[in-house]
């Protein structure tokens, strides 16, 4: 573990709590080892660090690559929440490493809120990446890239690229994977806050080709 991040290490260790990281594994399919620390008293944790020893540089590769290296999932969770603290920050360089974060130790958790709370504000920053990029991730051989390129305008409201959104769900409609059928539901339920009526037509004309459980998604609250 690097100097920073030593007394956050000595913190988390000092909350172990065996029961609940028995029951965090389960919920996690065994995937990651935890402290066994509930997300409120972690960040509460992480507060108590941050007053002491302060926010790192943005983006700081050397800080993100040992948050993702270490064993217990907390770590992760921690770079999430900083992440999501400096986005605004981030500078068209950072990509390459946001990029790293979503293919390492992949798992919804880390892969959704990079997808929003990380990619979502970087590529409103810098929208010459959006197509170039996003456009390579809805094709990607890995599930969690194409994960990302339908999830990440999921908080732009009426600043949705429309034609970006189902341009990525066309790129995997005969998708077999959960986690891919699942956020083609999310995106478009949460668009449906916005249109609900293209929702709902996008919906019934394109039916055929989405996967039930994508389709339950979409109109879950319309």
């Amino acid at each position: 573990m690097i100097p920073y991040l030593k007394p956050l290490q000595e913190l988390f260790k000092a909350n172990t709590n065996a029961e609940n990281a028995r029951a965090m594994r389960a919920y996690m399919k065994d995937h990651f080892e935890f402290f066994g620390i509930k997300s409120t008293e972690r960040r509460q944790l992480q507060e108590q660090f941050l007053a002491g020893h302060g926010l790192p540089t943005p983006f700081d590769p050397a800080v993100f690559r040992a948050l993702w290296k270490a064993d217990q999932r907390e770590f992760q969770m921690f770079g999430l929440d900083l992440l999501r603290k400096q986005a605004k920050k981030a500078q068209e360089k950072d990509l390459g490493l946001i990029e790293e974060l979503i293919i390492t130790k992949s798992w919804w958790d880390t892969v959704d809120g990079l997808s929003s709370w990380v990619c979502g504000p970087y590529f409103l920053k810098f929208p010459n990446k959006v197509r170039p990029v996003t456009d390579a991730w809805a094709i990607s051989e890995n599930m969690w890239l194409r994960r990302a390129s339908i999830l990440f305008q999921l908080g732009y409201k009426e600043k949705t690229d429309v034609q970006i959104l189902t341009d990525h769900i066309k790129s995997n409609l005969d998708s077999k994977e959960f986690f891919i059928n699942k956020a083609i539901g999310w995106a478009l339920r949460e668009y449906g806050k916005t249109d609900p009526e293209f929702v709902r037509s996008y919906v019934k004309r394109m039916q055929p080709q989405l996967h039930p459980l994508s389709v339950r998604e979409a109109l879950k609250n319309l």
